[in-house]
């Protein structure tokens, strides 16, 4: 396990899901957290939705951001919005874990803080929905060619589910980063995720940050579950 990963705090891990349709929703639930969370994930939907502002406002007050795009178009345009991505100095970006996507990504983080993840396969996902796509291989064996891949691309590192933590940790080796979205505490509804785990359990699998959403967006007091968490992986 990386050296990283074993400094990391428990509240450190924790990047907290900002799926919003509207910035002024995000914006009163960051106001809300206040200090108990350092670290947002904006996904396609509020990006779209006006989020690239809410996005420089958060870097601006010194948090860390997590631009979820899920890039994956020709070298080209995937090299240079990851540079425009990096000047606007957010600190973790997402592109699918093809090795022409991950190489051009690569290129344009060069030389910045940005920091490139490759999605494996998605949380969602199952064999089932991998064979429909017209995948042969299932989510094991796709999602180490995968994590392979992305170690030789050179990225920082990949987005896998936590149940695939373990065997992405032994290919990436101990200095790559390991985020688990599909996170849930112990009693938490599922939602749409197929491949989850407890904090505790991710952390345990070699993860290293947490991308957890509904159940702390969706709690009737967001930074008391924050803290439940928190108290989780502290008391783990």
């Amino acid at each position: 396990m990386s050296e990283k990963h074993n400094r990391l705090a428990a509240r450190e891990r924790i990047i907290v899901a900002l799926d919003y349709p509207h910035p002024d929703e995000a914006r009163a639930l960051v106001r809300m957290l206040g200090d108990t969370v350092d670290f947002y994930k904006v996904g396609l939907e509020l990006t779209i939705a006006g989020g690239l502002e809410l996005v420089d406002e958060l870097v601006q007050a010194g948090r860390k951001v997590f631009l979820d795009l899920k890039l994956h178009d020709i070298g080209n345009t995937v090299e240079k919005a990851t540079a425009a991505a990096a000047a606007r100095g957010v600190s973790l970006l997402t592109v699918h874990a093809y090795p022409q996507t991950m190489a051009a990504a690569a290129r344009g983080a060069a030389g910045s803080g940005l920091q490139v993840l490759g999605v494996t396969v998605l949380t969602s996902y199952d064999n089932a929905d991998l064979s429909s796509a017209g995948y042969a291989a299932g989510v094991t064996e796709t999602v180490r060619l995968r994590a392979a891949q992305a170690r030789e691309s050179g990225i920082a590192g990949v987005v896998c589910a936590p149940t695939d933590a373990t065997m992405v940790r032994t290919i990436l080796g101990p200095d790559r980063l390991v985020v688990t979205p599909g996170v849930r505490p112990a009693g938490a509804a599922v939602g749409d995720q197929k491949r989850i785990a407890t904090p505790h359990e991710a952390v345990k699998s070699g993860a290293d940050y947490l991308v957890i959403g509904r159940p702390i967006t969706a709690a009737a007091d967001p930074r008391a579950a924050v803290e439940q968490i928190v108290a989780e992986l502290e008391g783990a």
